[in-house]
């Protein structure tokens, strides 16, 4: 009873504060799902090429995601001392790093798109994949910048401006997807093009809802003025790279286990690859779910640390983890139930939808270790400790789940079952090592959990 009545109240405000981030990444799960869905309706090829293209970008945004966390800590700490002028400072800084660093990727895949066909997809597929790569190059700069307004209001603990505007550009390119795939309302039929076409104009609008908001309400005036008058800092520009780069490339790492398992996967051919697809949105749907309640535990960690109430911190963190458990088990049962069905509403290729119900098991087995690995990376984040997180990662993706698909996939003959399977050997590991980190930096007999 003690010990529930010390997280009851973190419960409670994590769940307020989650909530609203947890809609917003449902939006984009639903977004995943409508692309998967129409893409697949329309084509196998076409679901296989954006199978290939989105994982490459996934793992550019993912690593870009990740590097603009490294406002939430700064922001966090900011605004837990009522310091708001100086969080608007922050924004501004943080805005200039993700913009730069938008500018790198861009480039960084710019060169993968010169060489996309050195690397082993089926040939067929190559007039899809390059029309769709470069759309979704163009799109990287507004999604850098959308992250930098995100984590600002979500650092601030205004959470549902990025649930709504989420939401609302989520829904414009289901629409648009609607309208370009397959040429209704006068528009002309795209297919995938048209789906890469409906994204870019939704990141567009994205941001500028952004700037509408932040530049028009009143609840941001304070902030503004910082925004305003205080200018650029070197010293918040390299703070921002020396807790960003750390956390993109942990979270780089984290995806490049899947994205780079994609290349292996195509190997298998175009059916492996659109079940791949099919795998990966539905996987899609646990994972932002996880990352909405861990971005709230990253918000409250910062907002205590800046306090260096650190019996709260542990507190709130073990609180989150208890959440985000109970999550796992009500979509792990909510997926089991509809593992015969999933396969089917994305595809009506027999071999795809068979491979879909096959692949269900690493996906289950891999949904404690997932929840565990985000929630405790998010706490990590919270205390600005990020550095350490690049070894986790690089030991957990580099060097136990990559080789264990190629090791299951291709030398024991597993295929593309044998390469998910290493998916829960290398997300379980991060799961406890980020653990142990996060009791080591928070150890003090004094504190009574």
């Amino acid at each position: 009873m003690k010990t529930f009545t010390h997280y009851k109240g973190h419960y409670h405000a994590l769940l307020k504060l989650g909530i609203p981030i947890v809609i917003g990444q449902i939006g984009i799960i639903v977004l995943s799902f409508a692309d998967t869905l129409m893409i697949g309706r329309y084509s196998t090829n076409g679901l296989a090429a954006a199978a290939f293209v989105n994982n490459m970008f996934n793992l550019a945004i993912i690593f870009g995601t990740g590097f603009s966390y490294g406002l939430i800590p700064v922001v966090g700490g900011l605004y837990g001392n009522k310091r708001f002028p100086e969080a608007g400072q922050a924004l501004r800084n943080s805005l200039l790093a993700n913009v730069v660093m938008a500018l790198l990727l861009t480039f960084v895949m710019w060169i993968l798109y010169l060489n996309v066909g050195n690397l082993g997809q089926p040939e067929e597929l190559l007039p899809l994949i390059r029309p769709y790569f470069l759309i979704l190059l163009v799109s990287l700069l507004f999604v850098m910048i959308f992250n930098g307004f995100k984590q600002f209001t979500d650092g601030i603990t205004q959470t549902k401006v990025s649930m709504w505007i989420l939401l609302s550009t989520n829904l414009l390119n289901i629409v648009g997807n609607y309208l370009l795939i397959y040429g209704k309302g006068g528009f002309p039929e795209l297919g995938l093009i048209g789906a890469g076409v409906s994204t870019l104009f939704s990141r567009v609008v994205a941001v500028i809802l952004y700037l509408i908001i932040f530049l028009s309400s009143p609840r941001y005036v304070e902030y503004r003025i910082g925004f305003r008058r205080l200018g650029w800092s070197g010293l918040l520009f390299r703070r921002f790279n020396a807790l960003g780069w750390p956390i993109g490339l942990q979270m780089g790492m984290e995806a490049a286990s899947f994205s780079l398992s994609t290349i292996m996967i195509g190997w298998l051919g175009a059916v492996a690859l659109a079940s791949h697809q099919v795998m990966l949105t539905i996987s899609t749907f646990t994972f932002m779910m996880f990352y909405g309640m861990g971005a709230a535990v990253a918000v409250r960690v910062s907002n205590f640390n800046g306090r260096g109430d650190v019996v709260n911190v542990r507190r709130t963190t073990y609180a989150g983890f208890h959440i985000i458990l109970a999550m796992a088990v009500v979509l792990s049962l909510l997926i089991f139930s509809l593992r015969h069905s999933l396969g089917g509403w994305f595809s009506d290729d027999p071999e795809v939808t068979t491979s879909v119900v096959t692949l269900m098991i690493p996906l289950l087995l891999y949904q404690f270790g997932d929840g565990m690995q985000i929630n405790f990376a998010n706490a990590l984040r919270g205390i600005s400790d990020v550095t350490p997180m690049m070894i986790i990662a690089f030991i957990s993706y580099f060097i136990i789940s990559l080789p264990a698909g190629y090791l299951f996939g291709f030398v024991l003959h597993g295929g593309i079952f044998g390469v998910w399977m290493a998916f829960p050997f290398g997300l379980t590991s991060a799961g406890i090592m980020l653990w142990l980190r996060f009791r080591y930096k928070t150890s003090d007999r004094r504190i009574n959990r």
